[in-house]
């Protein structure tokens, strides 16, 4: 992903402000994201979170916030 970002970064030639680096660093992420992989099974985890949950009866406060990926 950061040689990915270096590359696409490259092509700015007058950086104006911190701002500006972040949208070319968000935009470079964005074309890594399209090479990443999935992990194998992760349809599964939820189901796997909640049996867990309740094999061991903890409440564990737990986030679900829904993660959309690039």
């Amino acid at each position: 992903m950061i040689s990915i970002c270096r590359t696409h970064a490259s092509n700015v030639k007058r950086w104006r402000d911190g701002q500006m680096a972040l949208r070319w660093c968000a935009a470079g992420m964005v074309e890594a994201g399209k090479q990443f992989r999935r992990v194998n099974g992760h349809l599964h985890l939820r189901s796997l979170r909640d049996t867990l949950e309740k094999v061991t009866k903890t409440g564990v406060t737990v986030q679900d916030e829904a993660i959309t990926a690039a």
